[in-house]
């Protein structure tokens, strides 16, 4: 039997990249499944490739009101949820000494407060037993320079499982989170340079994964079904991380050998 067999999920941001292929994953096992994306052209494209049960609403996590129409939207076409993936996030360069505050709100509003407000606003539609996973990064662990804002968001989603668990747990619902590293999503691929693995760039990404290569949404998406699943019933404030070896073992990548 599918390990989602019967199960209502929720996917913030899952018109590209990770979200996507989460959504994949989802329905391949047994899931029905919402989406959301800021985009309503990406996400109607979107819609029509996963077929047909699929409920996608446009909406900015950021904005509470698009999430109170977004859940009575749910509310109206699926009645709960068993599964809440909080996937949607921006990541985008603040150099020291050269970010503005809007800039710095953008993706504080986006990744830190619009996480929280994802969450609470789904608790009265979550059943007991329901999962929720977070989506972070390796960022808060590598100390890359123009990253602070982000790598200080991420870290903030961290911490928030740890806290939503606490809350949760009586009523059975487990919080947990996927913590990717170099995924090869759009955040990473588009460039000038031309097509994957062809650029400085990219060579350069990958010099710096002892697998020598960019994960694939595929990977994450693997993770987050185990996550969303009975298979993870016991774990909850926990992270596993997707990044082919960076942060465990960094002298072991191509750059160094």
């Amino acid at each position: 039997m599918p390990r989602l067999a019967g199960r209502l999920a929720l996917i913030t941001g899952g018109n590209s990249g990770i979200g996507l292929a989460t959504a994949k994953a989802f329905i391949a096992e047994g899931a029905r499944v919402a989406i959301t994306g800021r985009n309503r052209e990406t996400l109607e494209e979107t819609k029509k490739g996963l077929g047909g049960e699929t409920l996608a609403v446009r909406s900015d996590i950021a904005n509470l009101k698009d999430l109170d129409q977004l859940y009575a939207t749910i509310e109206k076409r699926f009645g709960g949820l068993d599964i809440l993936f909080a996937n949607a996030g921006i990541g985008k360069s603040t150099p020291l000494g050269n970010t503005t505050e809007e800039l710095f709100d953008e993706i504080f509003d986006i990744n830190v407060k619009g996480v929280f407000f994802t969450v609470q606003k789904a608790l009265p539609l979550l059943k007991k037993g329901a999962s929720i996973i977070l989506n972070a990064s390796i960022g808060p662990r590598l100390g890359r320079p123009g990253a602070a804002a982000y790598a200080a968001s991420k870290a903030a989603v961290r911490t928030m499982a740890r806290n939503f668990s606490a809350d949760l747990a009586p009523r059975g619902i487990r919080v947990n989170v996927v913590s990717p590293g170099l995924i090869a999503t759009p955040i990473w691929t588009r460039s000038k340079f031309g097509p994957e693995g062809e650029n400085p760039i990219d060579q350069q990404l990958r010099s710096s994964v002892p697998l020598g290569r960019l994960g694939t949404p595929d990977e994450v998406a693997q993770v987050v079904v185990f996550l969303a699943s009975n298979e993870s019933s016991f774990m909850l404030g926990s992270e596993i991380v997707v990044d082919g070896g960076a942060t465990e073992l960094p002298a072991g990548a191509p750059v160094y050998r």
